[in-house]
């Protein structure tokens, strides 16, 4: 391990500040110019200190990862550089107070290196670790005297932690020697965690395991969730409030399925006693409401003629949980429901891709990404009983990689659902199920009167939390706009766009 200074470079960049009259105003924009095959920034929230732009580049024949630091106004504070190794690739990045922090991993499976940069103080330490166990990192979290990496090892799951102080790395004990699904590593402020795994119990049925640790990560304790019929509870997230109450919710199924029937929340409280409560998907007010009118009361239809039969409701989801905050008096949950689109290849078009299954009509089948169609936010209270539950469509979006695109920012008054795709800002304001502003659609702004986007050329843009009631929109924009005199000015540019709902 060693630390040092980063140099310091200083350069110009652009501000422009609009504002909208809606629920969330772009309120300014910080542009850099893109030429040639200049690569882009990825963006971190240093939350009310600002933002870093970061990327890696090659100088000189010798790779570094090049830091900028842009207070909450877009002023740029400084920039500077730190030597990287080129056999090591970067897999993971944390913020934690004001140091982010590099996972990267080397050519050997067994080598680790953490890259831990202090903004505040403009310092960095480099860790060199040697794992016991050859594994890819899916799970990276840091806290004040510890980093915890977990992955899967022959489809077991394994975190490792590697104290600061001590500078030992080991592997936490309590964990499964049988295959399991690692679900989150989540730390607190004191520097406790716990580890959730989905895994079949001794009779079979899969639950989720919370193992907690102390900060040396010892092992303190273990509880399992109870099932009960032919439930299998599939994916949760946690969470422990400020008097050791724990929340853990998720989506459940029907054993041996990979599809979610419903959600669950349980609560436990510091006693181990727990209440664990489950909701299908049918019994939602609102979790239908993100189809069109006929089709929406079609479903309901049939939903409300089976129970006065009797008869039990099945709906198969796939349902990605992201995020369980606490808000006021209650909890929320978000996930968002996606599919898998194929596509049919024909043999005869010559046309082979790696992955392609054949069928018996002499076609392949391609993976053609996930189309996401909905999210889903609900309000629980601390013993895990639903409140109230609301929905927000999700139009056109495709993606190769299984991620969250839906943000949700809580203010004393509201809650609004936010999402970016193909340069365009969608929005729906509630209050609980009650919705104060219908779905709103509006661009991404630019610099100029007249700028045009290409949106065939832009790249996928991303949104993300940033600090108080701001987030930030950020990517590439192709960027054509015609002067007075007729002349077609073309400009490519990396942005960031602040965001401010009311």
């Amino acid at each position: 391990m060693y630390s040092t200074y980063l140099k310091y470079i200083f350069s110009s960049v652009c501000l422009l500040t609009t504002g909208l009259q809606a629920q969330v105003l772009q309120t300014d924009r910080f542009e850099v110019p893109l030429i040639g095959n200049v690569s882009t920034f990825e963006v971190t929230s240093l939350q009310e200190d600002g933002l870093l732009l970061h990327k890696r580049i090659i100088t000189d024949g010798q790779d570094e990862y090049a830091i900028t630091k842009l207070d909450t106004s877009f002023h740029k504070v400084f920039q500077g550089y730190i030597p990287l190794d080129n056999t090591f690739t970067i897999k993971q990045k944390r913020l934690y107070k004001s140091k982010l922090c590099l996972l990267l991993t080397g050519k050997n499976p067994y080598d680790f290196q953490l890259i831990v940069y202090d903004h505040k103080a403009g310092t960095y330490s480099q860790y060199n670790l040697k794992n016991y166990i050859p594994f890819a990192p899916t799970e990276f979290e840091i806290n004040d005297v510890s980093a915890l990496i977990g992955g899967y090892y022959n489809r077991v799951p394994i975190v490792v932690h590697f104290d600061f102080t001590t500078l030992k790395l080991k592997i936490l004990p309590g964990l499964f020697s049988e295959v399991g699904q690692l679900d989150q590593v989540r730390v607190y402020e004191d520097n406790t965690f716990d580890v959730l795994v989905s895994a079949r119990y001794f009779n079979r049925e899969k639950t989720i395991w919370i193992k907690s640790y102390s900060p040396e990560g010892d092992f303190l304790n273990q509880l399992v969730l109870p099932v009960e019929g032919n439930k299998s509870l599939l994916f949760g997230r946690i969470l422990r409030t400020p008097d050791n109450l724990k929340i853990v919710a998720g989506v459940y199924g029907q054993r041996n399925s990979e599809y979610s029937k419903g959600l669950f929340v349980a609560s436990i409280n510091p006693f181990g006693e727990q209440q664990l409560r489950y909701y299908n998907f049918a019994d939602l007010e609102n979790f239908f409401s993100y189809m069109k009118s006929n089709r929406e009361k079609r479903v309901k239809g049939r939903i409300n003629r089976r129970k006065s039969k009797g008869k039990n409701n099945r709906f198969n989801y796939r349902l990605l949980v992201h995020e369980l905050i606490p808000y006021q008096n209650q909890f929320i949950l978000l996930g968002e429901a996606f599919y898998p689109k194929y596509q049919n290849i024909s043999s005869a078009s010559g046309f082979f891709s790696y992955g392609t299954q054949a069928t018996p009509y002499g076609t392949n089948m391609i993976f053609d990404g996930y189309r996401y169609t909905h999210a889903t936010v609900l309000g629980f209270d601390d013993k895990g009983t639903l409140l109230w539950d609301n929905t927000f469509e999700i139009n056109d979006v495709k993606t190769f990689t299984k991620e969250q695109f839906v943000k949700l920012k809580a203010t004393d008054q509201n809650l609004t659902l936010l999402y970016l795709f193909n340069n365009e800002l969608r929005t729906k304001v509630i209050d609980g199920k009650t919705v104060i502003e219908g779905k709103n659609t509006e661009p991404i702004k630019t610099f100029y009167e007249g700028d045009i986007v290409n949106d065939t050329k832009t790249t996928l843009t991303k949104l993300e939390y940033w600090y108080g009631d701001y987030l930030y929109a950020y990517g590439v924009q192709y960027i054509v706009n015609v002067n007075e005199k007729g002349d077609q000015l073309e400009r490519s540019v990396f942005f960031i766009n602040k965001l401010k709902c009311n």
